[in-house]
């Protein structure tokens, strides 16, 4: 029982939700235009967490081997604790990308049926996920410890979440998606930042070159403010498309835990205080989600 206990703390579960995010809102703008399946929305879900605990396997692996997690202020590493070998965590990546193959075939398959194109082109998107995921701390030249995580990040937690989820329910492609994927990767790049501000002096000890550690805490203060507040406009942006009604409440809803958490990282003096904002915007990024996705679904329904 042990080692489950550890397993599940490799998985990060608290990270779990922020990687559905993308799929909510995507497939609840599905629903909006009345081209919504439940399996497809299902498959989205179990898929996207695969993924999810596939990357925290390999961030762990990858951060264990260069040493990174030793003197980190964040919880534990199950490898630099000492709680599951190198060769355990290994085997539990490779089973994992099983797993993960296994559930994204089966949505695209499901989704496309027999239009091999599509299945073809999902399933490098799917490859390509899984590659990201390995990659961000893994390898020779892990792509996270050169400041390129942030950009990963936008692109496969915003446009491929978001896109690929809508896409998979519609087989259509609209603009208003660019938008919606937008705000969801500013939000995904917020909690990622805040993890480094976090660690920025252990990183920069470490000599992993993220965003803060290139542009110094001040700097990534501002920069995590720009993100949130980008998040912000384009939600009013967004919703300029549909009609005035009371479901705006959730709107407001959705963004008034993202305007406190402006107002707490303007407070924060050093890397150390960042470690309760970076759940904070993780469960309010969800919530922004769910909320958000909730007035796209009583928009379709009452209008």
């Amino acid at each position: 029982m042990q080692k489950v206990k550890y397993w599940i703390q490799a998985a990060r579960i608290q990270t779990l939700p922020l990687s559905i995010s993308g799929i909510l809102v995507g497939s609840s703008f599905a629903y909006n235009i009345n081209s919504f399946d439940n399996i497809i929305f299902f498959l989205s879900i179990i898929t996207a967490i695969s993924f999810q605990v596939l990357s925290n396997f390999a961030n762990d692996y990858g951060d264990g081997i260069l040493g990174t997690d030793n003197q980190r202020i964040g919880p534990d590493r199950v490898i630099a604790s000492g709680k599951l070998s190198l060769k355990e965590l290994k085997k539990g990546i490779v089973i994992n990308v099983f797993i993960s193959i296994t559930f994204s075939y089966s949505l695209i398959k499901y989704s496309f049926k027999s239009d091999y194109f599509l299945i073809l082109i999902f399933l490098i998107l799917s490859i390509s996920s899984i590659v990201a995921a390995i990659k961000y701390t893994m390898g020779k030249s892990p792509y996270g410890y050169h400041g390129l995580g942030d950009i990963f990040v936008f692109i496969f937690f915003g446009y491929v979440s978001v896109f690929g989820s809508f896409f998979l329910q519609t087989k259509i492609i609209n603009y208003e998606l660019f938008i919606l994927a937008a705000i969801i990767g500013f939000l995904c790049v917020g909690v990622l930042n805040l993890n480094n501000i976090r660690d920025i002096e252990n990183d920069s000890a470490m000599n992993k070159k993220t965003i803060p550690t290139r542009i110094g805490f001040s700097n990534a203060k501002i920069y995590q403010t720009f993100l949130i507040l980008f998040s912000i406009v384009l939600t009013a942006l967004l919703t300029l498309k549909f009609k005035p009604s009371y479901n705006y409440i959730f709107v407001v809803i959705g963004i008034l835990p993202l305007v406190y958490h402006l107002f707490k990282v303007r407070q924060a003096k050093n890397p150390i205080e960042f470690k309760p904002l970076l759940k904070q915007l993780a469960v309010s990024s969800f919530f922004y989600s769910i909320f958000m996705s909730i007035f796209m679904i009583y928009e379709s329904i009452f209008f």
